[in-house]
């Protein structure tokens, strides 16, 4: 019988993880509440694209316990939805748009290996979500960076999940195609709970709820209350932050600089 707790959709309880005995997380501890948006920030090789992958159950910690819908990550794949930081295509092979999205309903195809119209069906809505839909019929390789990073959004959202985990989504495309992401990432926030990697966290500061912060070691702040100082913890004396036009440094009185 419940007791009226909110279950977390993720809790990582004193995790690690090495690779090939060389520690990439050690002992991190932390919750995510339903609905929440999350950025995932620290400096490369600081382990956030692993810890996305022991979320997703690619990996296994060395140490500790991860549950993702109060349940082992492996147990609930199909009620995750993940973009990759790279997708690697031949520009000279024909692929659709509406193939890529369809890849995302492969856990589900009939026996002989076929769609039915319901994956045809949820991967049209998938592009209607990301404004996408009028596309179906070109070819991936026609697309603009934005418009295909809008296209693998759709595409883990195919799958109708309940937790969208995203690395770097933002890293590869302009500044406009930036904004379209992080919009069409709001919207879903309010029917899903979203994680997302980045280095810019002076950027995605006005949409984001949540801040992780990984290196090697994990911390969780509300976005409101996000620190120069916690930052410099995170990156070291010589981070910088980006906002939009220029570069700064964080500046004296420890606080964040957002627009």
């Amino acid at each position: 019988m419940s007791d009226g707790t909110i279950q977390p959709v993720v809790a990582c309880e004193k995790v690690s993880f090495s690779y090939n005995g060389e520690p990439v997380l050690q002992d991190i501890t932390f919750a995510i509440e339903p609905l929440d948006y999350v950025s995932v920030v620290g400096p490369n090789g600081g382990g956030k694209t692993t810890l996305l992958r022991l979320i997703l159950g690619l990996l296994k910690p060395s140490h500790g316990t991860i549950r993702v819908f109060g349940r082992p990550p492996d147990q609930v794949r199909p009620m995750l939805g993940y973009v990759p930081q790279h997708f690697l295509f031949d520009p000279k092979f024909p692929v659709r748009v509406i193939d890529v999205v369809l890849m995302g309903r492969l856990s589900g195809l009939s026996r002989l290996g076929r769609y039915r119209r319901s994956d045809r069906d949820g991967a049209l809505n998938a592009l209607r979500e990301v404004e996408m839909d009028g596309f179906h019929q070109r070819h991936i390789s026609e697309l603009s960076g934005g418009q295909r990073q809008r296209v693998l959004i759709a595409r883990a959202l195919a799958c109708e999940p309940r937790l969208l985990l995203l690395d770097e989504p933002t890293a590869h495309v302009d500044t406009a195609a930036q904004k379209e992401v992080m919009r069409i990432l709001q919207q879903l926030n309010n029917r899903m709970t979203v994680i997302m990697s980045t280095h810019d966290v002076a950027y995605v500061s006005s949409f984001v709820k949540s801040v992780l912060c990984v290196n090697r070691t994990a911390a969780m702040h509300p976005m409101e209350k996000l620190t120069g100082d916690m930052i410099v913890d995170v990156y070291g004396s010589d981070v910088r932050y980006v906002r939009h036009d220029r570069i700064n440094r964080p500046p004296a009185d420890g606080s964040l600089p957002c627009d």
